[in-house]
Parts: C-alpha cells; structure tokens; sequence
C-alpha cells in the first residue's frame, strides 16, 4: 500500500461514505448528536463571553502615562489581545474536542467495530462484554490521550511567548494537531484490537506520512462550519479502514514471512 500523506486524505474521505452505509449509520445517529450540542455549545460561549474574558485579560493604560508612552501601550495591549485571541481559539477548540471526545467515545468504539466488521467480517468486539466496561475503557482511553497532549501543549505554548522562536510555532502547533487526530480516531479500531496508547503510538509512528496526510485532513475538516459536525464519524470510520488496509496487511505480511522461515530455523 501507498504510505503517503495523499493516501492518508484519501483514507479519511472513504470514511464519508462509509457513515451512510445502512449497517453503519445506526451508529452515527448518536456520536453526531453529541458533535452538534458541544460545538453549539461552543460557539454560544465564544459569542458570550469571549469579549468580556479578553477585556478582562488586557489592562487599559494608565491616565498619567504621556501621550507617546501611552499610543506605545496600547499598540502593545492590541498585539496582547491578537495573542489571547489565538491561545483562548486553541483552548476552546481543543477543549470542546476533547469533551467531545470523551463522551462519544463509547459509540465511536462501535462505529468502529461495525465498520471492521463491514470490511472484513471480524467481530473485534466480544458481543458479550458489557457496555459498561466499554464506557471504562473508552473514558480511560480519553484521559491518556489528554493527559499526552497536556505533555506536550505544555512546551508549544512555552514557545508560543518567546520572540523569535515562536514564528515556528503555528507549523509545530499544525503539526502537532495532525499527530493528535490521527492517534485520536486511530484508537478506536487499535484499541478494539486490544492495542495500549504506547503501542498504538508506537504503530502509527510507523506511517507518519499517512498520518500526516489523514491528521491534517480531519485538522481541516474540523474548522469548517457545519462540516465539523460530520468530522468525528468520518474520522473514526476513516481511520478504521486505514487501519484494516495498512496494519492488518502488515501484520498478515509479517506473519507470512515468519511461517514461511520457520522451517528453516527449525533446521
């Protein structure tokens, strides 16, 4: 298979599709619900209240400051805000990402399973394990990539604030973003498989290109208006069919090429 970042936006597209399959859209309905009420949510809290919190963050000058000193202070409040702007986009946008993560992830784990299942007709979910440890796992899941991307945002916004360096940070922000949507939708078919977050970091650092090509497609594709909406079930189906089409050839390869050598180490 072709492991370049045109394959990887290609693998998230065949995820449209996918969703209004009629085995496969039963499990959309919910995780799309819980997509339009948190960024409804979001946007709602931006209009309201981002104004009044970037006000409140950047101080008025001074009256007895000079009229020079003064037209200083607030060309330099005015790039203050311009950089409160861009952090609390961040934040907001991550934020809500996550949340939107953590409560759809239980019916992304689904979505996931029922796409595998429409490709290959493996079960990688036991039908006898109960939702309620599936809710566990899902959540658990969530909190280490969270805790990851705490790890790691960290640093970035560090080089954010510091001249100079910071022209490179929106490309490792972007770059970085990628990375993250990519282990985020990737996990729900890994993880069916029994993958830790170590090792499916691990395997997806395998195809960093093909990440980078899906990540940045679905980093696209989320700040678009009304399209947002549709980003997670896209995502997650997308990333299943990816994983189905790259690891599983992998793996089926690998094991191949053991059985085909295993003769000869016998001897």
């Amino acid at each position: 298979m072709s492991r370049n970042p045109v394959s990887g936006i290609g693998y998230f597209f065949k995820g449209l599709p996918m969703i209004f399959s009629s085995d496969i859209k039963k499990f959309v309905v919910i995780p799309f619900i819980i997509n339009i009420l948190l960024f409804a949510g979001a946007i709602y809290l931006l209009a309201s209240q981002y104004e009044s919190l970037i006000n409140g963050l950047t101080p008025e000058a001074p009256g007895w400051l000079p009229d020079f000193l003064s037209g200083l202070f607030e060309w330099f409040i005015g790039l203050l805000w311009l950089l409160f702007a861009a952090v609390a986009l961040i934040i907001i946008f991550f934020g809500f990402t996550m949340v939107a993560n953590i409560v759809g992830a239980p019916f992304n784990t689904y979505l996931a399973a029922a796409v595998e299942y429409k490709l290959t007709g493996n079960q990688p979910i036991d039908p006898r394990t109960s939702f309620i440890k599936i809710v566990i796992e899902s959540i658990g899941s969530e909190l280490q990539k969270i805790l990851y991307f705490v790890i790691w945002a960290i640093p970035l916004l560090i080089i954010s604030f510091i001249p100079v360096i910071n022209v490179v940070s929106p490309v490792l922000w972007a770059l970085f973003s990628t990375w993250m949507l990519t282990l985020q939708y990737a996990d729900y078919p890994l993880g069916n498989r029994g993958y830790n977050f170590s090792k499916i970091r691990y395997t997806l650092s395998k195809y960093k290109m093909l990440s980078l090509g899906f990540g940045g497609s679905a980093t696209v594709a989320t700040m678009i208006p009304v399209v947002n909406f549709l980003v997670m079930p896209v995502a997650v189906a997308g990333a299943t069919i990816m994983v189905v089409k790259e690891v599983n050839n992998d793996v089926a390869q690998s094991d191949s090429e053991t059985s085909t050598q295993s003769p000869l180490i016998e001897r």
